[in-house]
C-alpha cells in the first residue's frame, strides 16, 4: 500500500517484500530521468563525477523497508544504500560523518529526501555505521564514486569500506558480487576444442585413463635412445665402483677408547680445543 504525503505532493512506492522476508538484491536498472517538482522545488538530475557536496544526512526506515526504489531495486533497511534527489542511479558515493570522522561507501538506488536542509537520506544501517542512528540527523560531506554495478549484493564489499579518521576508498571490482561469472566463456565465442595431444616419442608410459592412455605406447615398448642411456648408466656405475677407493677398509675393527674429558698430554698445543670446550 503507497503513502501520500500532502506535505510533498508524492506518493511512497507499493511494498513488495513483506516484514520478515528476504530483500533481493540488485534487479534494478540505470537511470537519470528528466528535470522534476516536488513540494514546490525543481530537481535537475544530472552526470557529475566531480559531485562533492557537504550538508545535513537523514536516514529511513521501517516505513518504506520493502519498497520499490527510483531505480526498480527493493529498499532494504538492513542494507547499505541512500537515497539522493539527482545523482545517477545506481551509484557509489562517500559519506563522511563530519561530526565524528567515520566515512563510508553507499549505494545509491533512491530519490530523495525532500526537505529543504536535506542533502541524502541513507538508510538504517548506514546510520548506524556512521554512528547517527539515535541523533536522525548528521553533517555531513557527500561525494561522487563511480556507477554501482546492477546485479547482486554489495554490502559486504561496502561495509569493508568503513574508515574512522580517512576517506572510506572506493570498493574494488574484483570483490563485488555478481550473478554472472566472473570469467569469460569462450566456448561461447566459437572457440574449437583442441584434439588429443600426442604422447612424446620417449615417453614409454601412460599418462592416465581414457583415449590418450589407450593410443600410448606400452610400457615395454622403449625407444633405442632410452636404451642407450640405460647402457651408459650401468657403464658409469661400474666404471665408478672400480675407481673408488676404499673408505671403510683402513677403520679398524676395535678402536681404542677415547678419553674426552681427560688430561691433555704434556705436549699438547695449549691452544687446541679440547673435547670439554664443545659443551
Amino acid at each position: 500500500m503507497s503513502k501520500f504525503d500532502p506535505r510533498l505532493g508524492v506518493s511512497s512506492s507499493p511494498r513488495v517484500v513483506g516484514p520478515g522476508e528476504a530483500v533481493p538484491k540488485g534487479g534494478g536498472r540505470y537511470t537519470l530521468g528528466v528535470p522534476y517538482q516536488v513540494g514546490g522545488r525543481t530537481y535537475v538530475p544530472q552526470e557529475n563525477p566531480n559531485y562533492r557536496a557537504e550538508g545535513l544526512a537523514s536516514w529511513y526506515g521501517e516505513d518504506f523497508h520493502g519498497r520499490l526504489t527510483a531505480d526498480g531495486e527493493v529498499y532494504d533497511m538492513h542494507g547499505i544504500s541512500a537515497a539522493h534527489p539527482t545523482l545517477p542511479l545506481p551509484s557509489y558515493v562517500r559519506v563522511t560523518n563530519l561530526g565524528n570522522g567515520r566515512s563510508l561507501i553507499v549505494r545509491v538506488n533512491d530519490r530523495g529526501p525532500y526537505h529543504s536542509d536535506r542533502l541524502i537520506d541513507v538508510s538504517a544501517q548506514a546510520a548506524r555505521l556512521l554512528d547517527f542512528h539515535g541523533d536522525g540527523l548528521a553533517r555531513v560531506r557527500v561525494e561522487y564514486v563511480s556507477p554501482a554495478p546492477l546485479e547482486g549484493s554489495d554490502d559486504s564489499v561496502l561495509l569493508a569500506t568503513l574508515r574512522n579518521g580517512a576517506p572510506a576508498p572506493a570498493p574494488s571490482p574484483i570483490l563485488l558480487a555478481s550473478s554472472k561469472p566472473f570469467l569469460p566463456q569462450f566456448a561461447s565465442r566459437g572457440v574449437a576444442p583442441r584434439g588429443p595431444v600426442p604422447m612424446p616419442p620417449d615417453r614409454p608410459y601412460t599418462l592416465g585413463n581414457g583415449r590418450d592412455a589407450a593410443e600410448a605406447r606400452p610400457a615395454t615398448e622403449v625407444s633405442s635412445a632410452a636404451r642407450s642411456r640405460k647402457v651408459d648408466m650401468a657403464f658409469n656405475a661400474r666404471f665408478a665402483a672400480d675407481r673408488m677407493p676404499p673408505m671403510t677398509a683402513e677403520v679398524p675393527r676395535t678402536p681404542s677408547p677415547v678419553q674426552a674429558f681427560g688430561p691433555a698430554p704434556a705436549d699438547a698445543n695449549p691452544s687446541m680445543m679440547t673435547g670439554r670446550g664443545l659443551y
